[in-house]
C-alpha cells in the first residue's frame, strides 16, 4: 500500500520523511522510501530484531531499532518525530467539535 502510494507522487518531487505505524514496518515500505531518499518515521514492532544491512531501508530501520532499544519507546517517539503524526490525526476532530458546539447557551 505504502509504495503505491509513494509512486503516486512525480519523482522529480522531493519528500522529507514518512510517518506510519507500526504495521508498515516491512520492508517493502522501507525500501519504498528509502528508493525516494525520504526519511521513514516508522516505530519498530515490539519484538523487532534487526534486519541484514542489505539495502539503504534496512540499514535505517535497523537504525530505528537500535535508537528505540537505548532510548525506550516513548521517548523514541519524541525523539524522532513521531508524536506528530497524532496531532496530524486528531486535528480534523477538533476543528469538526469547535465549529459544531455551540458556545453560548451554558448554564451553571
Amino acid at each position: 500500500m505504502l509504495p503505491e502510494l509513494l509512486n503516486q507522487i512525480p519523482p522529480d518531487q522531493d519528500i522529507g520523511s514518512v510517518t506510519a505505524d507500526g504495521a508498515y514496518d516491512t520492508r517493502k515500505c522501507h525500501e519504498a522510501v528509502a528508493a525516494r531518499n525520504a526519511r521513514a518515521v516508522i516505530p519498530p514492532r515490539k519484538n523487532a530484531k534487526p534486519w541484514k544491512p542489505t539495502s539503504a531501508g534496512a540499514i535505517a530501520r535497523n537504525e530505528a531499532v537500535s535508537a528505540q532499544r537505548y532510548l525506550g519507546r516513548t521517548l523514541w517517539r519524541r525523539w524522532s518525530g513521531y508524536h506528530r503524526r497524532s496531532r496530524v490525526e486528531t486535528k480534523p476532530l477538533v476543528t469538526l467539535l469547535r465549529n459544531a458546539l455551540p458556545v453560548s447557551g451554558c448554564i451553571v
